[in-house]
């Protein structure tokens, strides 16, 4: 046995759960040639809020980024997160339009990609699978991991061994909020070592101080790989920190042998410079550093707490947040127990808000509760009674099928829309995913190229340079 394999997360989650996914491609290339060298299974650097986050506030083109890694990571996987139907936004987009995105993701750069789908409904991954695998790529669909009175070890296996059957590479337990317990933990992967053979990841957060521990009984049980971050960059709403989680293997067959603690040693302490400029600018609020054990009751995840927080500010309500919380379990139990992960858990969160806010339940709905209610978004786990469903779309009918297949073709669309801005084919994927920031980010890019000022370039006068 070689050990435990490790996937590191401080280039994409560790950092979208401390600073909200706010560290710029300059920060991370000094460090690379290092990180490159310790010996990582894989290296997680891309999808996620990434991709938003870089053209939204950091003015950089996400795939020029994921190129400029590429051409640094020279030894070691790189693996990215995708939400299926889903891709990188916030709704499903039509199945030509996730194969292109998976096909430029993995001919810039990317090894691995880790699929999801919110609601653990394998319908909405089997495109984005399958193109993986069509393109050379590694394909690892994840189990989106919750409680609730049918989520048990049972539902997980089933689950799994519903992927393998799919053509799966390997298999995550995704466990976004860390309320997977210990002995949860090891009963469920000694479980799917049984009815599969791909291998099993784990992935979790130290959001409430117990994965760590959780990780430990996974090793114990079998798992073959764990995602760590950087220790300045791990714990908190990230992962658990590497360094320590490889010292308490020492002297154990799971020790993971090929990794370079000297160097290692040395890519913390970059990493350790960087975080302290983070919180000299802001960026990094010592609360999301903190364990809160309350996270095992509402399961409510670092990034969704920190929107709930945010919602309630601007209304000057953040003294119903103990409140709104205690209302995220009944909103969630009324939509049939949907994990709490992008993008149910802004919709479940949202809801909650409003409920408590306006004192009232299901006195406002936002748009997305209601196509998930009429079936948009995938199956729920439970059924949603009768009761919630009148409150919340009234008499109009639940679709049933895949939700995609409701989707017409759209890159033909989508070039003719954008032509004027094309600089790469990649250009009207980003367009697809946030249009009005892509419209904006595409003007800035073009009149640096010019050297105009971008606002003249307005699509009501149709000025473009030639």
């Amino acid at each position: 046995m070689t050990g435990i394999k490790i996937t590191d997360t401080t280039l994409r989650d560790a950092h979208q759960s401390l600073i909200a996914t706010r560290m710029k491609l300059e920060d991370m290339l000094p460090i690379a040639e290092k990180l490159d060298n310790v010996g990582f299974h894989a290296l997680e650097v891309w999808g996620g809020a990434t991709f938003d986050a870089c053209l939204r506030f950091l003015d950089e083109d996400p795939w020029h980024r994921l190129r400029e890694l590429r051409k640094v990571f020279k030894k070691t996987k790189l693996q990215m997160l995708l939400r299926g139907q889903n891709l990188l936004g916030y709704k499903h987009y039509p199945d030509d339009v996730v194969e292109e995105f998976v096909k430029k993701s993995i001919e810039n750069g990317i090894d691995i990609i880790r699929v999801f789908d919110a609601l653990n409904d394998i319908r909405n991954i089997k495109t984005s699978i399958d193109a993986t695998k069509k393109y050379g790529g590694h394909a690892q669909a994840a189990i989106c991991y919750t409680t609730s009175p049918v989520h048990d070890v049972k539902y997980y296996v089933d689950l799994a061994v519903e992927m393998e059957r799919m053509g799966v590479d390997s298999i995550c337990i995704k466990d976004m909020s860390g309320i997977l317990l210990p002995y949860t933990a090891e009963e469920l992967v000694r479980e799917l070592k049984k009815k599969v053979k791909v291998p099993i990841e784990i992935h979790s957060h130290f959001t409430s101080g117990i994965a760590n521990q959780t990780y430990m009984k996974a090793i114990e049980a079998g798992v073959d790989i764990i995602d760590t971050a950087i220790s300045p960059m791990g714990n908190g709403t990230s992962q658990p920190a590497t360094e320590p989680m490889i010292a308490a293997l020492k002297g154990t067959p799971y020790y993971p042998k090929d990794i370079n603690m000297e160097l290692l040693m040395g890519v913390s302490d970059y990493f350790k410079e960087l975080k302290d400029k983070y919180f000299k600018e802001g960026l990094l609020n010592l609360k999301l550093l903190s364990v809160d054990v309350k996270t095992l009751i509402y399961q409510v995840p670092g990034g969704m707490l920190s929107n709930l927080v945010s919602q309630l500010k601007k209304q000057g309500k953040e003294y119903l947040l103990e409140e709104v919380l205690k209302e995220v379990p009944r909103v969630r139990e009324d939509l049939g127990y949907p994990p709490l992960v992008t993008p149910m858990s802004q919709m479940v969160g949202t809801q909650a808000v409003f409920n408590v806010v306006l004192g009232e339940r299901y006195k406002m709905i936002p748009i997305e509760a209601k196509n998930y209610v009429k079936g948009l978004y995938g199956k729920p786990t439970l059924p949603i009674s009768e009761e919630i469903k009148r409150k919340i779309i009234g008499d109009e009918e639940v679709y049933t099928g895949r939700p995609a297949d409701l989707l017409e073709p759209q890159l033909d669309q989508l070039k003719e829309e954008i032509k004027a801005y094309i600089e790469q084919d990649e250009d009207v994927l980003t367009y697809a995913l946030f249009p009005q920031v892509a419209l904006e980010f595409f003007k800035k890019r073009l009149a640096k190229k010019y050297k105009i000022d971008h606002e003249l370039l307005n699509e009501e006068y149709n000025v473009y340079p030639v």
